[in-house]
């Protein structure tokens, strides 16, 4: 039952689980850490750059079992409560001044800070024989995704991308669900972000006016590869909104989660997009990144999958035809960890760390809060991620985050980072057996990382993984820039119609931080 029920599909090991599975196998040996050849009773000495939001959150994936040793971030105010968190560790304001007095004392590097400066830290520290683990989105241009995964390469190094979704149980629930057959070949996947990440700024045309840049902030070093400008708040405080600091505004923020579960389950590392066009726009200028926008991927047959439309909605209303079936104000997107009740127990909060176990008939342990639970969270109504929706869907209000895969069998959706999964309409999943597990589970993505470190199985989002993924979502910030239709040569990096496109796969680098591997 168990073969022919996926040998009659399209699924085999060689080619579906490429970028899924460690190219080691399972259980082989990662590389050895930078400080030499370390038992998996030795803890590793990690130190953090970036103190805003992220950086504190991911930290606390890898202090579960390891040494937090030195923190780093450009504003001395910055950060004040992990530094207490993490007393003994040094405080830095210059990552090369750390690196080079902490010398072999760090083992690894975890980086959170705005994308311009993701590649330049990652390289840097790969460059010194350190461990990385970088945020997503990896970098903003293809051309910065491949120069990752040929360092981490040459540098022998283990590496991750900051993007969750890639160890959690509903994220390789959808990948066996779409590989079981059970909604049919998939030609369409539609997926969205509830709202904007930045906002609009309202920016004159001269661009935002300079103001004193505080005594704590080494302004010069935050932007770093960035050209230079006066400061302004807004560019630290609300980074996402700008063209020259991150991947696309939303796209590089949530879009880059929400359309992991697509970019496994339907093997898109196995080939690359034949075309990129941004249909609709809204808020355009030369400062920011639109703050609404759909932007459509056309992929070529893989294998025995059909070609299939990837639809990008950052902040968009109305687009989407909903399933037939569904009932008045039925969930769109699923709620957070909804795979509870099939007995599936892997309870993640947002940095990854375990939350909890569930008792013997799969329900959360007595006094146990998930996230998506109540109202007005995660898994809330129109508006919030992972939000409800009336069908027809409400112009006004958007359904949350998440994506909808349109089979020929069937609908299956996934809410947030993959979080969630189940088949539209409702009816059909409260009937709907899960198919067998396929995938390795185990581990929170930090702890992935961790692992390799170790010497362990490489990490699922490894830069030579990760890397394909990135490589074509950041086409998506170029279709941003420039309209049309801009037809992809994977082979040769480079847009076949489009010279001015062309001019931003690689990104603008102040001289005095220019990087190479």
């Amino acid at each position: 039952m168990f073969e022919n029920r996926f040998n009659r599909r399209h699924f085999f090991y060689g080619s579906l689980l490429a970028g899924i599975v460690p190219s080691r196998g399972l259980g082989a040996p990662g590389a050895l850490p930078a400080s030499g050849n370390k038992s998996f009773n030795d803890k590793l000495n990690v130190a953090l750059i970036g103190l805003g939001l992220r950086g504190p959150q991911i930290v606390t994936g890898a202090a579960a079992s390891e040494n937090i040793v030195a923190l780093c971030d450009v504003d001395d105010e910055r950060g004040a409560a992990t530094s207490k968190t993490y007393s003994k560790a040094t405080r830095y304001k210059d990552f090369r001044v750390m690196l080079d007095k902490e010398g072999k004392n760090i083992d690894a590097v975890m980086i959170a800070v705005p994308d311009h400066w993701h590649t330049p830290l990652a390289l840097y520290c790969m460059q010194h024989g350190k461990h990385v683990y970088v945020e997503k989105p990896l970098t903003r241009t293809p051309t910065e995704a491949r120069m990752l995964a040929d360092a981490a390469a040459k540098y022998k190094v283990v590496t991750q991308m900051g993007n969750q979704g890639f160890s959690h149980e509903g994220t390789k629930t959808a990948c066996e669900i779409v590989w079981s057959g059970d909604i049919g070949d998939v030609r369409e996947v539609h997926a969205w972000t509830g709202g904007v990440s930045g906002g609009k700024l309202n920016i004159p045309a001269t661009g935002p006016a300079g103001e004193p840049v505080p005594g704590t902030l080494d302004w010069d070093l935050w932007l770093g590869p960035a050209a230079a400008r006066p400061f302004n708040p807004m560019y630290n405080s609300h980074w996402r909104a700008f063209q020259d600091f991150s991947a696309g505004g939303s796209l590089g923020d949530w879009l880059v989660h929400i359309l992991g579960p697509a970019h496994l389950a339907l093997q898109l590392a196995t080939v690359s997009p034949i075309s990129v066009e941004t249909v609709s726009i809204e808020g355009k200028n030369q400062w920011e990144w639109p703050w609404r926008a759909h932007t459509v991927f056309e992929f070529p047959a893989r294998g025995s999958m059909p070609p299939v439309t990837i639809h990008l909605y950052q902040n968009m209303r109305g687009d989407f035809q909903y399933p037939s079936g569904m009932a008045e104000n039925e969930n769109l997107f699923p709620p957070m960890n909804n795979l509870a009740e099939k007995g599936r127990p892997s309870l993640t909060d947002d940095a990854g760390t375990i939350l909890a176990e569930l008792t013997a008939d799969g329900k959360p342990a007595p006094g146990v809060r998930l996230p998506g639970q109540f109202g007005g969270g995660r898994g809330g109504r129109a508006g919030g991620p992972g939000g409800r929706a009336a069908a027809p869907p409400d112009p006004q209000r958007g359904p949350g985050n998440g994506s909808v895969f349109v089979g020929s069998k069937g609908v299956m959706a996934t809410s947030q980072r993959g979080e969630g999964v189940w088949l539209l309409p409702a009816s059909r999943w409260a009937e709907y057996k899960l198919p067998p597990q396929l995938l390795p589970r185990g581990v929170n993505h930090q702890q992935d990382w961790i692992r390799g470190c170790k010497g362990g199985a490489a990490p699922v989002s490894q830069f030579s993984v990760a890397s394909k993924y990135i490589e074509w979502l950041v086409l998506g910030t170029i279709a941003l820039r420039v309209p049309g239709k801009l037809v992809w040569d994977a082979k040769n990096l480079r847009f076949s119609n489009s010279e001015e496109a062309n001019k931003l796969l690689v990104p603008s680098v102040r001289k005095a931080w220019d990087f190479k591997v």
